[in-house]
């Protein structure tokens, strides 16, 4: 035992010398470092309620101390534990934005500023994919007022193809350009051909752009006076930046309107930019001889119709304003393939987008309406609508496939689609045996091979086939209808068949029902 005693120490054993004083009780004994951090602390350190720096002390141990813990030592450990409990890692998004995350198509508000985004009127923040179009413009404004020089340009295209929307953009960039050049900003004219009372009004509303007395009204003096202006040199060097749009309405018989128009730009002192517009892609072509003997042939710039890509793009662009998705990409894909297939117009996209979204909003209506009417019918005994059916339309968050397919067929639709849509289930059926039949390169077959494609769709959804004697007979009425046709032959499985509709005119008439989606999968 002589190292434990050497170790701690006797009770009759002087002070250690060599302890720290702080582990020195006030008789001079030496006692465990655990005992004297509790009861041994200075009065100093006790009162101020500052524990030793070589002990944490727990903040949950704070509170179940013992009655000689002094009351300050507890409220600062308290409020220790207050501030750590605020300091959390976890971050909140703004209210604002939480609420707002997902589309409510039951809100009003929130339904109002999705149709408004999609408006035909609103004008979008930059014009998408239109860029290598807005910059030949701009270039040849630029050339034409740096050098102070008169020229002419043609702008043709589909309608929808964003031409007008785009010289909405180049009027802004031209006025931009010429505040950072620190030159003289032209006189921009902007008319649209379909609102003047007369072909000949638009040279009166050159004219009343500089100011000068009319001698009369009709064409001839104005125009006269316009070619007295632009054949001496004029006081002002201001440019005249012309933009006329449906240039085709001032096409007359004998063409002189059109033509003088354009040979305002072949003056010596001409300050006249213009820049034609029109939906006709080949009115160029058409005046392009006449306009070259005169020596004002234009530039041509050719808007083509929007790619399914440009579609959707420009689309989502206009969606971006709103903080919540509003359609399933599916949806918005379906649109800009139909579109862009039939016309590539964008003011077409943008009403059946339109259009889909007041589907859903009629189908939301029903659902408001279906516990009423399913009270109703149980009171009849009748059969109400089901709970999954009903919380269906009440998960309804987006504009979806169907909503966009009811659209389209009420935009496209086509005395085919309707054809195809009102004929016998067992002639649909022909009509998507034969759609799967000539999905390679051939194009027809004989009555026997399509009798076979028939029978195999009726087999793989186990509908009874008919006889070949009522097909050969159904396929003679379809090409009654104009949507086959049959061939001459002694028999009947040797006539040739085949389509003489658009495939996916049937493709799109029966999409609605699941039965014929499946089977043209």
């Amino acid at each position: 035992m002589p190292s434990l005693a050497k170790r701690y120490g006797s009770p009759i054993s002087p002070p250690n010398k060599d302890l720290p004083e702080t582990l020195v009780g006030s008789d001079g004994n030496s006692t465990p470092r655990k005992r004297q951090l509790r009861s041994g602390t200075p009065a100093a350190l006790r009162e101020s309620g500052v524990a030793d720096p070589g002990k944490r002390v727990s903040p949950r141990r704070c509170l179940n101390q013992s009655p000689n813990t002094p009351p300050k030592r507890i409220e600062t450990a308290v409020a220790d534990k207050h501030m750590k409990l605020k300091k959390s890692p976890v971050k909140r998004l703004p209210d604002c934005l939480a609420a707002d995350s997902k589309w409510n198509p039951r809100d009003p508000q929130q339904m109002s500023a999705a149709k408004e985004a999609l408006h035909v009127s609103t004008l979008p923040l930059f014009v998408s994919c239109r860029e290598n179009e807005q910059n030949m413009i701009v270039d040849f404004c630029k050339g034409c007022i740096k050098q102070e020089q008169p020229g002419s340009l043609y702008i043709c295209g589909c309608p929808g193809t964003g031409k007008s929307l785009s010289m909405e953009k180049v009027k802004e960039l031209l006025l931009h350009w010429t505040q950072e050049e620190g030159l003289q900003q032209p006189e921009v004219l902007t008319l649209n051909c379909t609102s003047l009372s007369s072909t000949s009004e638009i040279f009166s509303k050159i004219i009343s752009k500089y100011q000068l007395p009319k001698m009369t009204n009709d064409r001839t003096s104005a125009l006269q006076l316009l070619q007295k202006l632009y054949s001496k040199k004029q006081q002002s060097t201001r440019m005249m930046l012309i933009i006329a749009d449906e240039l085709d309405y001032l096409i007359t018989k004998d063409r002189a309107v059109l033509h003088d128009l354009f040979m305002l730009t072949t003056f010596p002192f001409s300050k006249c930019i213009l820049i034609g517009i029109a939906n006709a892609i080949d009115l160029a072509d058409r005046f392009l001889p006449r306009l070259q003997a005169l020596n004002c042939k234009p530039i041509i710039v050719t808007f083509r119709a929007y790619s399914p890509e440009q579609i959707v793009r420009i689309l989502q662009e206009r969606l971006k304003v709103l903080p919540y998705p509003v359609f399933q990409p599916h949806a918005l894909e379906l649109c800009a393939r139909k579109v862009a297939a039939a016309s590539g117009d964008m003011r077409k996209a943008l009403c059946i987008c339109r259009a889909a979204i007041d589907m859903l909003e009629a189908e939301l209506q029903e659902s408001i309406r279906s516990p009423l009417l399913s009270m109703h019918n149980e009171d009849k005994g009748q059969q109400a609508v089901t709970a999954p059916e009903f919380s269906k339309l009440q998960e309804i968050d987006a504009v979806g496939m169907d909503h966009m397919v009811l659209a389209l067929s009420r935009t496209f639709r086509s005395p085919v689609v309707d054809t195809i849509q009102s004929l016998p289930q067992h002639q649909q059926i022909i009509l998507c045996s034969a759609v799967k039949l000539f999905r390679g390169r051939q194009k027809d077959t004989i009555v026997g091979e399509l009798y076979k494609s028939y029978l195999d769709v009726c087999k793989s959804t186990h509908i009874p086939a008919t006889g070949f004697l009522e097909f050969s007979s159904m396929c003679r009425v379809l090409s009654d209808q104009g949507l086959l046709k049959l061939g001459q032959s002694r028999e009947d499985k040797l006539r040739r068949i085949t389509l003489k509709v658009d495939e996916a005119d049937i493709a799109f008439a029966l999409q609605g029902v699941r039965f014929f989606r499946n089977c043209l999968q």
